[in-house]
């Protein structure tokens, strides 16, 4: 199985015309890179700050950066440099255009409040999870969620129905797009993927939020 297509891809194209920057956050290997690299044109520069010279000179010297890396710029892991916002908002000031500047980034609710501060009515934050059942079983309606009964049988149309074994089996195998793809074989890269992630939330909360 290739590219797995996101129901955010729209909303991500539609807010990149309204908005200079957005940052698209979320667990990790939930396909937040793989999503903006697919929907990047030609070209956009991509940058990875798991570069450590890279993150180096994000950290220190965000101006000179951004004069090595011209908009538009797709910057990725971008919670290893938030001192990188302050000087996008100067750059949204300056007149970048929309859809200058895109960032993905792990760590959502840190990261988060540290683009808000920075990038206050700036920047456009949009949340990605995991494969939803839809976009791995798929159907080709991508109609938005609703409770409505009227809603909710449409958006069955198209979905075959499965039984309890299946059910578990779905649970059991998740939904990470690296797993759900076949290109990681073993559904202990998804537990993994889960420590991982819960280790580096908790490495960035103070000690009253652990306690809490």
């Amino acid at each position: 199985m290739g590219y797995i297509k996101r129901e955010i891809e729209e909303t991500i194209l539609e807010v990149s015309k309204h908005y200079a920057s957005i940052l698209l956050t979320g667990p990790r290997q939930v396909g937040k890179s793989t999503t903006l690299r697919h929907l990047a044109k030609e070209n956009r520069t991509e940058i990875s700050l798991d570069d450590i010279e890279a993150r180096s000179i994000a950290k220190s010297d965000p101006e000179l950066f951004l004069s090595m890396y011209k908009p538009p710029l797709l910057i990725d892991e971008v919670q290893y440099a938030p001192e990188l916002f302050s000087r996008i908002k100067i750059e949204i000031d300056n007149g970048a255009a929309p859809g200058s500047y895109w960032m993905a980034g792990s760590q959502p609710f840190r990261l988060m409040d540290l683009a808000q501060e920075s990038l206050a009515g700036r920047v456009a934050i949009l949340n990605m999870h995991a494969l939803s059942q839809r976009e791995i079983y798929g159907s080709e309606n991508s109609y938005p969620f609703s409770l409505e009964f009227s809603r909710m049988q449409e958006r069955a149309k198209g979905v075959q129905p499965i039984d309890t074994i299946q059910q578990y089996e779905r649970i059991w195998e998740g939904s990470l797009p690296g797993f759900v793809s076949g290109k990681f074989p073993s559904a202990i890269f998804f537990i993994q993927a889960l420590l991982e992630h819960i280790s580096s939330a908790m490495q960035n909360m103070s000690p009253l939020e652990l306690i809490q």
